[in-house]
């Protein structure tokens, strides 16, 4: 029985290691900010949405290459941003393997929030994180 435990054990701490990312670094002071809507802004759908980002560049996801990155925008997630996992993929995280830096969307009225997040070749995000601060938008 104690074998079995110690078998338990180990194969739980390789799991443990296995669900954790590796995270790239990021250049310090890099940021990443919505250059349109800006926040409060009232809009009509489609919205046009572009990203700007300062002390990195911008990769397609696969690609690697020191100090870039490419964008995820996370449209009304609730709490903070995942700054450890691979970015998810539904309809809430859009990403932009491509390399785009803007975007249009269909969005219902109403109030929504969106915040940028920059992820590596593997799309997880860089450490320290190149996150937006959520912005607040109005759909008429």
């Amino acid at each position: 029985m104690k074998g079995m435990m110690t078998v338990i054990a180990v194969l739980l701490m390789g799991l443990s290691s296995f669900s954790q990312a590796t995270q790239t670094p990021s250049r310090m002071g890099s940021a990443v900010y919505f250059i349109s809507p800006a926040h409060g802004e009232v809009v009509s759908s489609p919205v046009k949405v572009r990203f700007g980002l300062t002390g990195m560049g911008v990769a397609p996801a696969g690609v690697a290459v020191a100090d870039t990155g490419h964008h995820h925008l996370l449209i009304d997630v609730p709490g903070e941003a995942l700054l450890h996992d691979p970015v998810p993929k539904d309809d809430k995280h859009l990403h932009f393997g491509s390399g785009q830096t803007e975007t249009i969307l269909a969005l219902a009225p109403g109030k929504h929030t969106l915040q940028l997040l920059l992820a590596d070749q593997d799309h997880i995000p860089h450490k320290p994180a190149v996150v937006s601060r959520k912005i607040v938008i109005y759909v008429e």
